[in-house]
């Protein structure tokens, strides 16, 4: 793992595995700022897999028969009728929540993810999203979509009738046993407590503020509105924490699901290679699923496995292969589990207590 942190210039590093619902492995590597080591409890953006815990949401709604998968989101009868009044083309009205949680709305990011247009606030992505053109008919194929969740996590609040991190909170960390799960902010002054800082790699340049101030920021402190992509890339949580949350969406025991077995297989089924499944980039039909995370100054990979091992990495760093970087993390992985896998110690972190 260091040699593997070095050749990617990352300043630091969590790395955990778990196998059948038990914790085996968690350690950090590297530094989580200039004075502090990384340690498995360091607090981390967690990017795009933020998207997954969203999708946890969702699907509790539904067990709530509060919305459901079909449900429509715009018009008269959507989750979100507020917005009608913008919407210049009828096929919005098509669009329903399974859409959004598959990118199958019909947004595009040609010429760039508008969530990460400078000088926007969301609720201005949203309006000029709504006011333009579909780039396809909801349903009818597929493209990555940060202004999905986005909506998604705007379903969530209007279904619920609270703010959407207080319902996560209460509906879904919480019961998962997760506490440390927090919505980070854009700035460095908005460090969490127990978060690591992020890095750019060495010769990154600075950019103008995503706020129309023009600061000269690095570009993971101010480049991109982190606290606007809400449940689409902006929580934070610890690696423990983190496989705490999916030890409790996987079907195994004995930490209990908080889903039901319905939810899951909605969540994890494949239907083709082209399909992404609810929340989760890729499940395949031998039943091994992915998430990946990715933006300035943070790499993320959760991967769950047919054998009932999952295996957890985030960096507090970006790689300058961008979003690509997680096919690297996805091979050490590959390499680790073949050398290492059998090795492992029969044992279970999340209940360790020294002192019994």
């Amino acid at each position: 793992m260091d040699s593997f942190l070095q050749f990617w210039a990352l300043h630091g590093a969590v790395l955990g595995i778990m196998r059948n619902d038990s914790l085996l492995y968690v350690k950090g590597f590297g530094k989580a700022d200039e004075s502090a080591p990384m340690t498995p409890g360091t607090c981390m953006r967690m990017a795009s897999v933020s998207k997954l815990v969203t999708a946890v949401g969702i699907m509790k709604l539904q067990e709530e028969g509060k919305l459901y998968l079909d449900s429509p989101v715009f018009g008269p009868c959507g989750v979100l009728p507020g917005y009608d009044s913008l919407i210049r083309d009828n096929r919005f009205y098509e669009i329903t929540v399974e859409h959004l949680l598959r990118h199958q709305a019909g947004f595009t990011v040609v010429g760039g993810d508008p969530m990460f247009s400078p000088h926007t606030s969301a609720d201005e992505v949203i309006r000029r999203q709504l006011s333009r053109r579909l780039a396809f008919d909801p349903g009818t194929w597929q493209q990555y979509s940060n202004v999905g969740f986005v909506l998604l996590s705007r379903v969530i609040e209007a279904v619920s009738g609270e703010p959407y991190g207080e319902y996560m909170q209460k509906a879904v960390l919480e019961p998962a046993g997760c506490f440390q799960f927090r919505l980070g902010g854009t700035y460095l002054s908005d460090r969490l407590p127990g978060e690591a800082r992020y890095y750019m790699q060495p010769d990154s340049e600075t950019v103008p503020s995503f706020d129309g101030r023009y600061l000269s920021v690095e570009k993971c402190y101010g480049g991109n509105d982190i606290s606007g992509l809400s449940g689409a890339g902006a929580w934070t949580a610890s690696v423990p924490e983190l496989m705490r949350l999916v030890a409790s969406i996987d079907g195994y025991g004995p930490v209990e699901d908080i889903l039901t077995e319905f939810s899951v297989n909605q969540m994890t089924t494949f239907f083709d290679k082209d399909t992404f499944g609810l929340g989760w980039n890729d499940c395949t039909p031998e039943g091994e699923w992915t998430r990946t995370g990715s933006f300035s100054g943070t790499s993320a990979l959760v991967k769950v496995y047919p054998d009932g091992e999952s295996w957890v990495f985030i960096s507090n760093s970006s790689a300058w292969r961008g979003s690509r970087f997680t096919k690297n993390i996805s091979a050490l992985f590959k390499q680790l589990r073949r050398n290492y896998s059998s090795l492992l110690p029969s044992r279970d972190l999340f209940t360790y207590n020294p002192e019994a």
